[in-house]
């Protein structure tokens, strides 16, 4: 990789002046043919360095299918690096030529911190299960004031129902969606309306229907495992092949389709004890691209390790990401409102533990945890919360509950409300999981569409054993049903009604205040804060901005609670009340707060201001 241009894709199949040239990394293969069914013939690829195969040709043009054969084989299988697959994970690749993609500029895009995103699942966003139905409901999510979206895996997978964690193809756009050609028209539809596009991206392993890569090389290595078997190889022998292949995926996102930001899943599950870190290689790759493409693109991690040194530069010893999902402010938010304590909730405790997020980020950050039993995390003294992404749900914490139900079917109509606001008024970025604006009821289930029969059965037993307690009144959940992914789909129309578009409402107007409030605009690390009440299930949050400051005031308890002014400010004025009766409440808030004490009533949020702005 440290030889070729950070300005074009250099494996797979590319495009140059009227050929097509191939590039295929095999080390182990004693010979590689590019198969071409629309001739019937197979043209040899010549052995290049450190186990490369190369070639061209002009018989390969963009749009036409291709395959590619291993030691003359009787089998041809997809290229790893391909870009589309129609004919799914088992089938031929088809050619495209990224040089002819056309981006528009991205000028009015938010940076990184002041994003306001919607998390959500092509396939079950819209009726149309498509990026063009996601499209046509840009117009929808701008009202709503969210001003970036992150797409769930969309690699090819086996099926067309998929959460997308199954992917095979990692450069392959899934072509039910609409392939390349369809990511590239939302992603631009959406850079037209001031939205960035966040991409979730799987580089931990691999689905296990249409996993060709060990055929291709050592991929894999059995010096360390995960949850889904050896992990991918990034410092074993062979590893400089691997890691140019996830390098060269990651950048093909951001220069060639204008991806805005990667998502990076469960990036400790990422084994890599080489010298330098293949995120930390990533990372410096990207800054790289960022100078060539003009544009800015961030790298968000998930990890659940409580480990600073993935959020802290290259040039500081760490691993360079931009971001990072904050687990730990969802379990304490949850518990904090109610919600059960099993498993790893078991290690929250509630009020405290929510406030101490609020302050710090982590949780865990070297403390005891009972339920791993050790010390566990680091602190993040020095590090911005607005390097840390804030959420009351997303895909994993409904999905991978028994019965995927959210928190409309969890949750008083009071506390979503309360949920809503504790998101909004942190100091993180916050993100929506699609249809909690209005309290969607459709669950969100796991959902899958294998062709290996072994395979179906194997995942349908193994959500059975998982939640085997849950279930024993009730038929299981099947993955694999084409009912369980229609069940999924969210139903927008519900937005427009009753109780669904007061919420919507609600929701409008914390992002409004959230992007506009000069306070927000103008946040310091300095001058926000977070106290709980003792004995009381409830907190304060104050910020100040030179002579302006904010108070919110978030009561979990089912009992109305006093709070002290604790800022020297006499008077401030009602900027949102979630116990309102515009929102459906039981009284309306004075729009002035003056004196030493306020009431607030049981599962509400009121947010008060020096300044009405």
């Amino acid at each position: 990789m440290r030889n070729h241009s950070l300005e074009k894709k250099n494996i797979g199949i590319t495009f140059k002046d009227g050929k097509a040239h191939a590039r295929i990394w095999s080390p182990l293969a004693k010979s590689v043919d590019l198969f071409l069914p629309k001739s019937n013939e197979y043209l040899p690829l010549s052995a290049t360095e450190r186990g490369y195969r190369c070639g061209e040709t002009e018989k390969l043009q963009a749009g036409d299918q291709y395959a590619l054969r291993i030691n003359g084989g009787d089998d041809v299988i997809p290229d790893p690096a391909s870009l589309s697959q129609p004919g799914g994970v088992h089938g031929h690749s088809q050619a495209v030529d990224v040089s002819k993609f056309s981006l528009v500029e991205s000028q009015n895009v938010p940076s990184l911190s002041e994003y306001i995103i919607y998390e959500l699942h092509t396939g079950t966003f819209s009726e149309d299960r498509t990026f063009k139905g996601i499209e046509k409901k840009l117009s929808y999510l701008k009202e709503l004031g969210v001003n970036a979206i992150e797409l769930m895996p969309i690699a090819e997978f086996p099926g067309d129902r998929n959460w997308g964690y199954d992917g095979v193809c990692p450069f392959a756009v899934h072509h039910a969606y609409g392939g390349a050609q369809g990511l590239i028209e939302l992603v631009n539809a959406c850079h037209r309306e001031g939205i960035a596009v966040i991409l979730d991206v799987v580089m931990n392993h691999l689905g296990p229907e249409g996993n060709y890569l060990p055929q291709w090389g050592p991929y894999f290595t059995e010096k360390y495992q995960t949850p889904w078997g050896a992990a991918i190889n990034f410092d074993d022998a062979h590893s400089d092949g691997v890691r140019e292949f996830w390098t060269e995926n990651i950048l093909m996102w951001f220069r060639d389709f204008g991806i805005d930001a990667i998502r990076l899943d469960a990036v400790h599950a990422i084994k890599d004890f080489g010298p330098k870190h293949i995120l930390a290689e990533i990372s410096e790759k990207v800054e790289a691209v960022s100078k060539t493409t003009g544009r800015n693109h961030y790298l968000i991690a998930e990890c659940d390790l409580n480990d600073r040194k993935y959020i802290t530069p290259t040039n500081e010893c760490g691993y360079g990401m931009d971001a990072q999902w904050i687990d730990e402010f969802h379990h304490a938010l949850r518990v904090t409102a109610g919600g059960s304590r099993d498993g790893y909730y078991s290690d929250f405790n509630g009020i405290e533990d929510l406030t101490k997020s609020y302050n710090k980020g982590y949780v865990y950050d070297g403390v005891f945890s009972p339920h791993r039993q050790k010390i566990f995390g680091t602190d993040t003294k020095g590090i911005s919360r607005k390097r840390f992404i804030a959420f009351s749900q997303n895909h994993d914490q409904v999905g991978n509950r028994p019965f995927g139900d959210r928190s409309s079917t969890t949750f008083s109509f009071s506390m979503q409300k309360l949920l809503a606001g504790a998101v909004m008024v942190s100091p993180f970025i916050p993100m929506l999981f699609m249809g909690e604006e209005y309290g969607e009821t459709n669950p969100f289930y796991y959902f899958v569409s294998h062709g290996d029969e072994d395979l179906i059965r194997a995942v349908r037993e193994g959500r059975k054993r998982e939640f085997a307690d849950f279930y024993k009144d009730e038929e299981a959940i099947d993955p694999q049903s084409a009912e369980t992914f229609e069940a999924s789909t969210l139903g927008l129309s519900k937005s427009r009604s009753e109780r669904h578009s007061v919420l919507l409402d609600f929701y409008k107007k914390l992002i409004h205040l959230r992007k506009t409030h000069s306070i927000w605009k103008n946040f310091s690390e300095d001058n926000f804060q977070a106290f709980s009440l003792p004995g009381k299930n409830a907190l304060i949050i104050t910020a100040e901005f030179e002579e302006q400051a904010l108070i919110a005031v978030l009561n979990f308890s089912k009992e109305t609670v006093e709070v002290e002014n604790t800022l020297e400010k006499e008077k401030f004025h009602k900027l949102l009340h979630s116990d309102d009766k515009a929102w459906e409440g039981e009284t309306d808030a004075a729009e002035i707060w003056q004196g030493s004490q306020l009431e607030v009533p049981a599962e509400t949020i009121g947010i008060y201001s020096t300044t009405h702005v």
